[in-house]
């Protein structure tokens, strides 16, 4: 094992870890009878599932980008960060961690920059500064729903970063123009929910609604769609990610700020749910062997786990808080945490079976998606 590698499996791990804990606060939420462990992990459900895990996967795969040892310091405290929020809950140690890994994640992009600037890295570092300017809100004294437009402009603007960097190459001036003016109007917008509230969330929403409208007509994804194995799959859930995101948007563009009940629960986790948990599953079998070297081969049971998540995530917005019936609500939320489940058992179930000795992958090209 490589000494790089060495290093990136315990970050990895560790954001594991505050995905686990994540999901076991959000069961707690959902009013399961658990133990309840000393640490207060419902106040830190969002943070754990956010910065203490997509944070890392994302700094984890710029950073091995970058190539440069001192980069894998940003994932390496986003996942302390996530850790300690497990161990000791909202402490001030743990989000100084998580706070200090925007700051090495924005330096990455920095070294970056020097390298192929462009609108696709700008949306990235935008992202970045995003999961700061949340950390920073959240240690003022912030309550977590305050900050969820920040935490939320970090994995747009980020994935839509890296959807422009995969499409550029075919897209018309008019396109990255578009783009600019999303990017734009979703700073814009999130910038507003700080300095006006009820008039920022509005802004916030346009914001939202443009990025998916480019998304949507400039994403590769509308064409590969029509292919097979990964690059269908893929395409499958980069579309129906939209979709939620497009729900999420609508709700704050109509409806305007919230946080709490149920208006708060369908908008969160149609963002962070539909749209971002999405987003891994698809890119998972790209990502992560380019961090740990060791193929995640595409198979057709990965559709199991992104059907669950889709449609358990349907009933709880449309049955459990839009007719306010809260069994539907809770189970609906039960089966939400069991596709994430799922899915990170087929994921492994693909690994183990890749790597059996004299097994050999199926034969065909390895398609250009992140």
């Amino acid at each position: 094992m490589s000494t790089r590698l060495a290093v990136r499996l315990p970050v990895l791990a560790a954001g594991g870890v505050a995905l686990l804990a994540g999901l076991y606060a959000a069961l707690l939420l959902l009013g399961l009878p658990l133990p309840a462990p000393r640490a207060p992990l419902e106040q830190v459900h969002g943070p754990l599932l956010v910065l203490g895990f997509v944070g890392t996967l994302i700094a984890l795969e710029r950073a091995v980008a970058l190539g440069a040892r001192w980069a894998l310091l940003a994932p390496g405290c986003s996942a302390a960060g996530g850790v300690a929020l497990l161990l000791t809950g909202p402490s001030h140690p743990a989000r100084l961690l998580l706070m200090l890994a925007a700051v090495l994640l924005l330096l990455v992009y920095r070294q970056l920059w020097r390298r192929q600037p462009g609108p696709a890295l700008l949306a990235q570092g935008l992202g970045a500064l995003a999961w700061y300017a949340a950390v920073l809100l959240w240690l003022a004294g912030a309550a977590v729903p305050e900050t969820v437009p920040w935490l939320a402009t970090f994995v747009v603007a980020t994935i839509a970063g890296e959807r422009l960097d995969l499409a550029q190459l075919a897209l018309p001036p008019s396109g990255v123009r578009w783009f600019l003016a999303a990017l734009g109007a979703l700073t814009a917008g999130v910038t507003a929910t700080a300095l006006w509230p009820d008039t920022g969330a509005h802004l916030f929403g346009v914001g939202l609604l443009a990025t998916v409208g480019w998304l949507v007509v400039h994403d590769v994804a509308r064409r590969t769609v029509r292919g097979r194995g990964l690059p269908r799959y893929v395409a499958v859930g980069l579309l129906t990610g939209y979709a939620w995101l497009a729900v999420a948007g609508l709700l704050w563009a109509g409806a305007g700020p919230v946080t709490a009940g149920p208006r708060y629960d369908a908008t969160l986790h149609a963002t962070f749910l539909g749209f971002t948990m999405s987003m891994i599953f698809v890119h998972a079998p790209v990502i992560l062997p380019a961090v740990l070297r060791r193929p995640l081969p595409y198979r057709p049971w990965l559709y199991v786990p992104l059907a669950l998540l889709h449609g358990s995530l349907l009933v709880r917005l449309l049955v459990g808080d839009g007719l306010a019936v809260a069994p539907v609500w809770r189970w609906a939320g039960v089966a939400n945490v069991l596709a994430v489940l799922a899915f990170l058992g087929c994921a492994l179930a693909g690994a183990l079976t890749t790597a059996r000795p004299g097994h050999r992958p199926a034969a065909g090209p390895v398609p250009a998606v992140r």
